[in-house]
């Protein structure tokens, strides 16, 4: 997802996300701002995940929310 699109529909996916990763806090969510590289980055803190994996997931979730 481009990034620009995933900024302005953040607010939207917020919820998801926090589905989708349990363990990151709505302060984290705050944080991340609809920024793909701090997601990643969140995700590999919270989860231990290398970035590939961490990219990988973030990939694979983001797909859903494409027009």
């Amino acid at each position: 997802m481009d990034s620009n699109v995933f900024k302005g529909k953040w607010n939207q996916m917020k919820g998801e996300a926090k589905k989708q990763w349990g363990k990151l806090t709505d302060d984290d969510l705050d944080v991340i701002a609809g920024e793909k590289d701090k997601l990643v980055g969140k995700i590999q803190e919270r989860y231990g995940h290398s970035k590939d994996d961490a990219e990988r997931e973030y990939t694979d979730w983001s797909t859903r929310f494409r027009d």
